[in-house]
């Protein structure tokens, strides 16, 4: 399922980034004690100003005296099934809330997307999921557990060999190119950002919800 997400683009900051990689991983040496790896499995992370949401009461206000519920995501932790044509990676979630008045018992529905992103600018699939805080009387606080995933052709996330043999390929002192790092080149970095896959997971908000995130 192919959709548009206005908070996603090709400039989006990331709050939390973890990758999985472990099998088919490529270690790339980029300097003394210096190394990165690069896998099939995408990157798991939150959107800038996705991670959280306010809920106020009376909803048209901003006073600090209105706000009524506050939650976070939090502990993402990714996992990531290569087994198949298809690569299959998930994110699971803890997600925190806070309420202000503790009486009485209360469940507060909250929706949230999980995004695929390919190249950091283009948007695969998307699904979307609620999670559901149920406070106890006298409680202020809550909590619970969520988890997004997403489906990613492994054939389009896995580098041409000749790019891999180009990143790897051991250079001797002398060597025309020895003094240049691989991954500066033009048509690697191309390579390199079109198989690179990002599963995304943030509430999903409301126009004035974002703002206010983006704003406060």
């Amino acid at each position: 399922m192919k959709s548009s997400i206005a908070v996603l683009g090709s400039g989006l900051a990331l709050l939390s980034l973890s990758a999985c990689a472990e099998k088919n991983q490529l270690v790339v040496d980029s300097g003394v004690g210096v190394s990165s790896t690069l896998s099939a499995c995408p990157n798991t992370a939150i959107p800038a100003h996705t991670g959280d949401v306010t809920i106020f009461n009376p909803a048209n206000s901003r006073d600090a005296s209105a706000i009524d519920v506050v939650a976070t995501i939090t502990n993402v932790r990714p996992t990531c099934d290569e087994a198949g044509e298809e690569i299959y990676a998930t994110a699971s979630f803890d997600v925190f809330g806070r309420r202000s008045d503790n009486r009485g018992q209360r469940t507060v529905t909250l929706p949230y997307f999980s995004t695929v992103m390919r190249g950091g600018n283009t948007v695969v699939a998307k699904r979307l999921g609620s999670v559901t805080l149920n406070f106890a009387d006298g409680s202020y606080r809550a909590e619970a557990k969520a988890s997004g995933a997403g489906y990613i052709n492994k054939a389009a996330a896995t580098l041409p060999e000749d790019i891999r043999e180009r990143i790897t390929r051991r250079r001797k002192s002398g060597d025309p190119d020895a003094a240049i790092d691989p991954l500066s080149v033009p048509e690697v970095r191309t390579a390199m950002q079109r198989t690179s896959f990002e599963l995304l997971v943030g509430f999903q908000l409301t126009a004035d919800q974002l703002q206010y995130n983006a704003t406060r």
